[in-house]
Order: C-alpha cells, then sequence, then structure tokens
C-alpha cells in the first residue's frame, strides 16, 4: 500500500482541501459589531481560494514581481488580506507582513532591509505608506487594495495563471520580530516551515473540517499568521474573521459565526475578564487557546470559573512559526503555570555551556524540529549565535521540564534581574501582584542600583473601582515574595507597552514609565 506523502507546502495543503471538499468554507467575515441582519456574510470556499491563489498570481507578474521575490503588505484583518496572503504563498513567493504598530522609521527599515519589490497596502495605509516609501534610497512599488473581498473585486484579474510548485525549502515568509531590543530581525520561513506547524497545530488540537475558530489576533503576527490563518488548510476547517478584537463583542461573534474553539492572547483574556459574562450559549466552543505571552496562573482559573471554557496554554516564537509548545487537549491531562510538552518538535533545557541540564534544573530551552527558522534575513551573526554548534534553537527564554516532559517557562535570560548576585525572575513577582484583588496587571524589571547592581522596579495597573496603595501592595509582597523580592519601586499606571503578541516590552519600562506613571 502506498501512502500518501505529508504536505510541505502551502500549496500542496490547499490544494487537498480544494479536492476532497471544494464547496465548503475557508474563512468567511464578521461584523465588528454584532448585527440582527439576515444577509449573510461574505465568505470564501475552499474552491474559491484557489481560484483566487490563480489570480493573485496574475496581479504579481504584472507588477513585475518574479516568483520567489519578496511583497510586504501593509494591512488589516480582512477577507481579501487572506487571499493575498495565501494567494502569494501559493504562487511562490515570499510574504512579508508588516506590523501596523510599527513607527514610521521601523516601517521603513523593515521595507528596505527585506529587499521588498512591492508593497500592498489598504486605502487607510497609503498615504502613510508613500511617506514612508518616499524616505528610502531604492524605489518601491506601491498598490492600493481594500482589505474586504467584496470592495477588492476590481483588483484581481479575471484570468488566472497556473505557477509551479514552489520547493518546499524556499523562502515562503519574512516576518520581522518587534525589535524591542535593537533594530527587527528578519525570521526566514520556508514552505515546508509553514506546513509543518499548520499539519501539528491541526493534530495537537485534534482539530476536523468541523472546526471553526474565531480570528481575532492580527494576520501580522505569526500566531495568526500559522495557527488561524494555514491551520484549516491542513485539517480542512475554517476561521470566522472580525475587522478586530473587541471585548465587548468578542462572544457574540464567536456564537453567532458558530465557532468551536478561540485562539487569543492573555491580554485578550484579561479584558473578557473584565466584561461581563456572555448572554448566548458558549457550549459549542471546545476550548481556548492561549499564547504568545504566558498567562498568570489566576487568569486562567478565573477564565474557566467564569466562562466555563478550558485553556489550553501553548508557547512559540516566529522563529517556530507560532507553537513549539502545548498543553494537551484533554483537560485533566494539563498543568497549571506549563506551556505544556514539545509539540511537532524536540525540546531540552541546556546551560551556559550549551549541555543539557536534568529536569527541574533552570536553563535556557532550546528546540529542534521541522518548523524551526533558516535563519534572520542578512544576519548571520544573529543566525549563528542563535544556534547551537548541534543545530538547536537557542529561544532565551528560561525554564525547567518536570519528569512528565512538561515546560515551565520563568522569564526571558535577558530580562532577569540579578540583585546583590541573586536570580530573580520578574514574572514572579508579576503573578504575585495578580493574586492581589486590586491589581489587575503588573509588570517587575531590573533598575540599575550602587548597591546590590540592580533593584526591582514594578508598574502596577489597577482595576476599575478598586484600590491599593504602595503601603499595601509592599506589605502583600513581602508577605507572597519574602523582602528580598519584594519591588524597591512602585508605579501606578494605566496600560503597560505591549508588542504586537501582546508580551509586555519589560525592557522599556524604566524609559517608558517617567512619561506614564501616575504617582
Amino acid at each position: 500500500m502506498i501512502r500518501p506523502s505529508v504536505p510541505r507546502t502551502v500549496r500542496a495543503l490547499l490544494e487537498h482541501q480544494a479536492l476532497v471538499r471544494p464547496a465548503a468554507v475557508y474563512a468567511l467575515a464578521v461584523p465588528a459589531e454584532p448585527t440582527a441582519s439576515r444577509e449573510a456574510p461574505a465568505q470564501i470556499s475552499f474552491a474559491e481560494l484557489a481560484r483566487s491563489c490563480r489570480q493573485v498570481a496574475t496581479l504579481l507578474l504584472g507588477q513585475g514581481l518574479h516568483s520567489g521575490e519578496t511583497v510586504s503588505l501593509v494591512m488589516p484583518n480582512g477577507l481579501n488580506t487572506l487571499r493575498l496572503l495565501v494567494g502569494a504563498l501559493n504562487g511562490g513567493w515570499c510574504v512579508n507582513p508588516v506590523n501596523l504598530l510599527s513607527s514610521a522609521a521601523q516601517m521603513a527599515y523593515v521595507l528596505e532591509h527585506s529587499d521588498s519589490k512591492l508593497v500592498i497596502a489598504s486605502p487607510d495605509w497609503a498615504e502613510h505608506v508613500r511617506a514612508v516609501l518616499a524616505t528610502l534610497a531604492r524605489p518601491i512599488a506601491l498598490l492600493v487594495c481594500s482589505p474586504d473581498v467584496d470592495a477588492a473585486q476590481d483588483i484581481l484579474p479575471s484570468a488566472g495563471t497556473d505557477m509551479p510548485e514552489p520547493s518546499p525549502d524556499a523562502l515562503a515568509l519574512l516576518m520581522y520580530t518587534s525589535g524591542t531590543t535593537g533594530v527587527p530581525k528578519g525570521v526566514m520561513l520556508t514552505q515546508a516551515n509553514l506546513a509543518a506547524n499548520a499539519l501539528s497545530i491541526s493534530a495537537e488540537h485534534a482539530l476536523t473540517p468541523t472546526d471553526r475558530v474565531l480570528a481575532v489576533l492580527p494576520l501580522y503576527h505569526i500566531n495568526a499568521f500559522a495557527v488561524t490563518m494555514l491551520a484549516p488548510l491542513a485539517h480542512g476547517g475554517s476561521l470566522a474573521m472580525p475587522p478586530r478584537f473587541s471585548a465587548g463583542a468578542f462572544w457574540q461573534q464567536a456564537t453567532q459565526s458558530r465557532c468551536t474553539w478561540i485562539n487569543v492572547v492573555p491580554t485578550m483574556i484579561s479584558y473578557l475578564l473584565e466584561g461581563a459574562a456572555p448572554l448566548a450559549d458558549v457550549s459549542a466552543i471546545r476550548f481556548c487557546r492561549s499564547a504568545s505571552a504566558a498567562l498568570p496562573p489566576a487568569h486562567l482559573r478565573a477564565f474557566e470559573s467564569k466562562f466555563g471554557i478550558g485553556i489550553i496554554e501553548t508557547m512559540g516564537l516566529t522563529e517556530t512559526v507560532a507553537p513549539a509548545f502545548s498543553n494537551p487537549l484533554e483537560p485533566g491531562l494539563r498543568k497549571l503555570g506549563a506551556v505544556g510538552r514539545a509539540s511537532g518538535c524536540e525540546a531540552c533545557v541546556i546551560d551556559a555551556s550549551l549541555q543539557a541540564v536534568p529536569d527541574g534544573t533552570t536553563g535556557e530551552i532550546a528546540i529542534r524540529g521541522p518548523q524551526v527558522m533558516r535563519g534572520y534575513y542578512k544576519n548571520e551573526e544573529a543566525t549563528r549565535s542563535s544556534f547551537t554548534p548541534d543545530g538547536w534553537l537557542r529561544t532565551g527564554d528560561l525554564g525547567h521540564r518536570d519528569t512528565d516532559g512538561f515546560f515551565f517557562v520563568t522569564g526571558r535570560i535577558k530580562e532577569l534581574i540579578i540583585k546583590g548576585g541573586e536570580n530573580i525572575a520578574p514574572r514572579e513577582i508579576d503573578e504575585a501582584l495578580l493574586r492581589h484583588p486590586a491589581v489587575l496587571d503588573a509588570a517587575a524589571v531590573g533598575m540599575a542600583d550602587a548597591h546590590y547592581g540592580q533593584e526591582i522596579m514594578v508598574c502596577v495597573v489597577l482595576r476599575e473601582g478598586h484600590a491599593a496603595d504602595e503601603p499595601a501592595l509592599r506589605d502583600f509582597c513581602a508577605t507572597e515574595l519574602g523582602r528580598y523580592k519584594t519591588p524597591k519601586v512602585f508605579h501606578f499606571v494605566h496600560d503597560l507597552p505591549r508588542g504586537p503578541s501582546g508580551k509586555v516590552q519589560r525592557l522599556k519600562l524604566v524609559d517608558w514609565v517617567a512619561q506614564h506613571a501616575t504617582t
């Protein structure tokens, strides 16, 4: 018996779905606000997506782009954004989704450094992109296109072009990291990387053609790109896409579009916890997947108690096409506080000499597997320093593995607070404060100190309608953490600086707090 080969390109994933379930819905639009209208939402079937891929190929060839060259997108979520991204991948182009939270200088750097030949921008971003392109030394073409599928019909040619299938090793995605400690780095991900993790995500969560995810994360972030856009191409399910996340509309959007799972980041969980319980029945939602940043155990327990939906905590990197760890689908097998077991890859914990350490010992988490990036674009030094000599990706995350194979992350190596020679994980400070009933959010960071080398500063966001002053929180921390780990400096702020994935930009806190602290 000849076994079918495992798909190793985005084209192979899509062609399979278009063949076996051509009329099935791949994606449908969800209005920003719930509506009682009986009008059917715009949607795309797998067959229509395959057809639009050929139209996108004609469009890009008409713009003078050769297969393998890079096209950048400056567009918010929308069905046409999906068509352009999948179409370019399908035809063998490299896509570069630009972070809409970028400053003008960051966007200019990404467009220049990526060697992009064309920028496709939505109408509301066109003027900004033109101004950015005018500052660059080399010309880059601009094409304006609506993210909405109905409004974008006029830009796609009626005739399609059949492109050769790209090689599994071909560069498919060039996604830039947030650059919180320097200029952004372009993560090079191949067709095989993308296909491997789409299949892994689908298998990890036992997703089937009957599953639909509410896609509220931005497509310029690796989580949305891999988990909500590509994974349905592997398991034949679908996604329901609102223009953006709205805590007030979230539950009605999920139930009206008949979602069976939701994919969020911890910041969204925090907002949902602050809102009212859903009015509609959410029993069809099998699980909530949380990723991209550590989820405080207190928030996990509160969410499951309030909404009756279990949370699967996962973790990954842009460098691993999103998830590399996942807690099990079976609720009784999950471990609170863990990011889960290695998913679709191998993982270990290493010391400063790059040697594996025993279970229970803290070190740097390292990953090896089919979803791991090729390297950083035009940055051989960063690529070399990110891998061990025997090919393990160094994540920069501190943590340990227990005897059951579950990984626990305690912080980032660069964010570690070293006070008087003692290592203190800032996440430990955060989670202690989050146990206080008045604290909505908290982030600790090291600050220079003449005596200890570093002291602990923390930024605190209070819950609306709650009060807590510094002496009260200091006493609380002393009880929870001991005097040595109690922060020296407390700042009360209205929010915290975050990157596109929802992670607190901890290393920016010391400079940021001067402009944003309320006390």
